[in-house]
């Protein structure tokens, strides 16, 4: 498919799954080593037993619905945990490939000059932990992770972060957040209803870009929920027209979504959020097997 996308050469900020222009064939995605066989679609939309741990943080109904999903949002469910078994694999290779932070270390420096000692903030995709929780925890905030990758979640629980307040994480689909399936499903009350307006400020960099965009508004609504009143949000994602898209990504595959700049401001817009800062960083990763991006950062605050 034609994918309209912004890119150019360089060197700044952040780190995300690459994407380029041009029309191309792309296969269907493979399957994640260990992953089952067998497609979401042939066991209902469940995640089969084998395709995530479910071990080593919060539990997971593993090879069980929940009961009240229609067979589409099983699927779509089963296609987020099959995304996490892939940054599984993946681990500490992620940040190598992409070391340089630049835009992501300006975005929490500018959260950082306005929130309180103590506040809390919410790192959804948060990965290993580096560089958002520890520039944020290493300031003095209460820094609460969230990811789905059982992966990345171990080498973040084995960091040893500065600062007071030794960060929380979560293993959760980010689809839940805000929901009451954060405590039902992932035993994460203060993700889920109870969290309502509970933090300062979120960041999400580069975690959006795994939905479909038809899920991304929903989302950015959840966050809002968990955000106090004005609270922040630093986002960060691809510059790029696209919709799910199947991307060679460090040797596995991966759906990735994107936005030009206008068409992403409209949507944070019309989820509750206002736009105060938008900058675009040209980045080229450090592995030479993937292309440069345009990558986009936004500061906004939640209205009303």
């Amino acid at each position: 498919m034609p994918v309209r996308t912004r890119v150019s050469a360089g060197n700044a900020s952040g780190c995300s799954p690459s994407v380029w222009c041009g029309e191309r064939d792309v296969p269907p995605p493979a399957a994640a080593p260990g992953a089952a066989e067998e497609p979401p679609e042939a066991t209902g939309g469940r995640v089969p037993r084998n395709v995530t741990t479910g071990q080593i943080s919060d539990p997971f109904p593993v090879g069980e619905d929940a009961g009240d999903d229609e067979p589409e949002v099983r699927r779509r469910r089963a296609a987020r945990a099959l995304q996490a078994v892939a940054f599984d694999t993946i681990g500490a290779g992620y940040g190598e490939a992409f070391p340089a932070k630049d835009g992501q270390l300006a975005c929490g420096r500018r959260l950082l000059a306005e929130l309180e000692p103590g506040a809390r903030v919410l790192d959804v995709g948060c990965g290993t932990g580096d560089p958002t929780v520890r520039q944020l925890a290493a300031a003095g905030l209460r820094v609460t992770g969230a990811d789905l990758s059982d992966g990345m979640l171990t080498l973040a629980r084995r960091t040893v972060f500065p600062g007071g307040f030794a960060p929380v994480f979560h293993r959760i689909d980010l689809y839940d957040l805000a929901t009451e399936r954060a405590d039902r499903v992932w035993n994460a009350p203060d993700l889920g209803s109870e969290g309502r307006g509970r933090f300062a400020a979120i960041t999400a960099f580069f975690s959006l870009i795994l939905l479909p965009q038809d899920e991304i508004p929903t989302v950015l609504g959840q966050l809002r929920e968990l955000l106090r009143p004005a609270g922040l949000l630093a986002l960060g994602m691809v510059e790029a027209d696209l919709d799910h898209v199947p991307l060679p990504f460090l040797g596995r595959e991966l759906r990735i979504s994107g936005y030009l700049r206008e068409d992403l401001e409209r949507v944070l817009v019309s989820a509750g959020f206002a736009v105060e800062e938008c900058s675009g960083h040209p980045y080229a990763p450090a592995s030479t097997s993937l292309p440069p991006e345009e990558q986009l950062f936004l500061c906004c605050r939640r209205v009303g």
